[in-house]
């Protein structure tokens, strides 16, 4: 288990009928626009997560922490409102995630995560374990391959086996957390 690296994504849900801000006694209440009452701000991301590493006399190595990305793009605003001038560049959320931005979040988010933190001591046969998710298809392109290859490392993706949520790291505890927040 210790070159075992979970990673999943999960759609977070922001209503701000009931958000709270702990603001300073100066401080202005944000201002938070929404369309309708049925319309609920939400956002992807991907996480990433190992366990933790200790050495033989019990210091720690590695915390097993890699990161967390947003499913986001930019792009520049086309109108100009109170919040932001036109041709700002504003960040929005990317509401289909398809076979295409798992890839190119593998390829630019997470295996050079992998990579960066990986302890140097450690062998660099890294497994990422996936749930069985419909877009989660690994790409066999040729960048992807040498991707998962570069710097000495073997980095494998398998799936968890169906129905199997006690294997699901992350939902059951960081996307948890995250989410009562």
């Amino acid at each position: 288990m210790s070159n075992m690296i979970h990673i999943d994504e999960k759609w977070l849900y922001i209503n701000p009928e009931t958000r709270r801000f702990n603001l300073l006694p100066k401080e202005e209440d944000p201002y938070r626009c929404q369309q309708s009452r049925r319309f609920k701000i939400k956002a992807m991301f991907i996480g990433i997560i190992g366990k933790p590493l200790y050495d033989a006399q019990g210091h720690l190595i590695h915390d097993g922490k890699y990161d967390i990305f947003p499913f986001v793009f930019q792009q520049m605003a086309k109108k100009k409102s109170k919040n932001r001038d036109a041709g700002t560049l504003e960040t929005k959320p990317i509401q289909n995630i398809n076979r295409e931005a798992i890839r190119d979040m593998l390829l630019n988010n997470v295996i050079p995560a992998i990579v960066s933190k990986w302890p140097a001591n450690m062998p660099k046969d890294v497994v990422i374990q996936w749930d069985n998710a419909r877009p989660h298809q690994i790409p066999q392109d040729e960048e992807f391959i040498a991707a998962t290859r570069q710097g000495g490392f073997n980095i494998r993706i398998v799936f968890q086996p169906a129905q199997s949520p006690d294997l699901n790291v992350l939902d059951l505890g960081l996307f948890r957390v995250i989410q009562s927040l």
